[in-house]
């Protein structure tokens, strides 16, 4: 399948970010990368990169157009060219590169009207524009990552806690990829043993074939459930939990939402109903990303938009994995209390108490009576945020978890491929405990197989190439 794809050309993207800042790299990777180098880089001793030993870096000059080369007299420089910027120049020769190819990267200043140019002239001298993560499509493509790593890659440019970095990292050093391949190698072990009685069909498994595989099919459905275990708290750390503020108008959801981001980012007023529209922030909490949203508290709609502003909230809550229901602490329980305490019935909730700075009326016996515990709060001012914070984390984490332990699996795709991979091996099991013939048995293995090197990248389709490397950006 890797003949679909031209490894023979040679890619170049600005691998940094747009903007301004002290460095802008723009990166080669390819058969024809030291050439083109070659062709846009002066040095001061007048070396040709294609001469430069692999893991140096060279100061020099990326030029426009060079009358003669090389330049017989650094003072004659000036003259015979149009320096476009002063760079430092990288040589990573194949295989020990990102790609497993003749890598450059030219470190220019970084601005993107240096940076543009610089890719425009090692365009125009032979190379093409990658597509976004070809990068590191070439480095799985060249077998310096299977696709597992590759997919990790993405997750550590995306991750937006410390968890999710380390995540990312444990994901690239292997750690999906090895607990996966024992999988692998436990099925091929059943696998060979049924093929045998199957080529051979006069010489039976007898007790101890049948015995061996179905105790390695045993096996392989322990270990996928052992990494499948993982997957909520990897995709939690992967994609954030899910954290919705909902409470009747004017109990201090604003105020709560700006406490846990330690920033003024929703308007507040006495006004109740202030809040017209769903919010939504990223925070860290205790290494755990949280997607956190702040709701409408407007629960019978006036006009179109507060009814849009409703169905948004009521949007939100429903696909909340966590739901901080607040109440006025300053106020007696009421209607509109009740009402959303009834709707949160089948919900996973946080029952907050605000304004705890004020005189208390709010009736606690009741909230006890549909939740087991409640954390009391000022958003205001703010006081006891850190308590709501470590709700928040138990609810993740229940004490049960070692924190620095690396999660297994979180992303999505692997996580529908374990699950499918298990079935077929349950289906495997069962057919050896009804002592059905290898060829039954064999079949589900040999698609669980299939699943689980899909996953690893060992097979794969143009389609599901393009769809995972499709949310890279292109310098990656």
């Amino acid at each position: 399948m890797m003949q679909k794809y031209n490894l023979n050309d040679t890619i170049a993207a600005i691998a940094t970010s747009a903007g301004e800042a002290g460095i802008g790299i723009v990166r080669l990777s390819g058969p024809q990368a030291l050439k083109i180098a070659d062709k846009v880089f002066f040095s001061k001793d007048g070396v040709k990169p294609s001469a430069y030993k692999t893991y140096t870096v060279h100061y020099g000059w990326i030029v426009g157009h060079m009358n003669s080369w090389p330049v017989e007299r650094l003072e004659n420089f000036n003259r015979q060219t149009k320096i476009i910027d002063e760079v430092l120049l990288t040589v990573m020769r194949s295989p020990r590169s990102y790609t497993r190819e003749d890598v450059v990267e030219i470190n220019c200043h970084g601005g993107i009207v240096a940076m543009r140019a610089v890719l425009e002239l090692v365009l125009e001298n032979g190379a093409r524009m990658a597509e976004p993560g070809e990068f590191t499509k070439r480095a799985f493509l060249n077998g310096r990552i299977d696709l597992a790593q590759a997919e990790a890659v993405l997750d550590i440019i995306r991750a937006k806690t410390d968890s999710a970095l380390r995540l990312g990292v444990e994901q690239l050093k292997g750690e999906v990829s090895r607990r996966i391949s024992q999988l692998r190698n436990i099925l091929l072990e059943a696998l060979s043993v049924l093929e045998a009685g199957i080529d051979f069909p006069e010489e039976e498994l007898g007790i101890g074939g049948l015995k061996g595989v179905r105790e390695a099919l045993d096996k392989a459905e322990k270990e996928i459930k052992s990494i499948l275990d993982t997957a909520r708290r990897g995709r939690v750390m992967r994609e954030g939990l899910h954290v919705v503020i909902c409470g009747r108008p004017n109990v201090g959801k604003s105020s709560l939402l700006n406490a846990l981001l330690r920033q003024e980012r929703s308007i507040v007023t006495p006004v109740p109903g202030t809040t017209r529209d769903t919010i939504e922030e990223i925070i860290d909490i205790k290494g755990i990303p949280v997607r956190i949203v702040d709701t409408a508290g407007i629960l019978e709609p006036r006009d179109l938009v507060e009814k849009k502003a409703v169905q948004r909230s009521h949007k939100s809550i429903g696909a909340a994995d966590l739901v901080i229901l607040l109440f006025d602490g300053s106020r007696k329980i009421c209607a509109q209390d009740k009402a959303l305490i009834k709707r949160l019935k089948n919900k996973k909730v946080i029952a907050v108490i605000n304004k705890i700075d004020l005189k208390q009326k709010i009736e606690r016996g009741q909230i006890l009576n549909d939740f087991k515990r409640t954390v009391d709060i000022c958003a205001k001012k703010p006081a006891n945020i850190n308590l709501l914070e470590d709700a928040i984390a138990s609810f993740v984490y229940k004490g049960e978890i070692n924190f620095n332990q690396p999660a297994i699996v979180s992303s999505l795709r692997h996580i529908r491929v374990l699950s499918s991979a298990q079935k077929l091996i349950a289906e495997a099991a069962k057919s050896s405990d009804n002592k059905l013939s290898p060829e039954f048995i064999a079949q589900d293995a040999k698609d669980a197989l299939a699943l689980i090197d899909e996953l690893l990248g060992k097979r794969f389709s143009e389609d599901l190439l393009e769809k995972i490397f499709a949310d890279f950006c292109i310098g990656k």
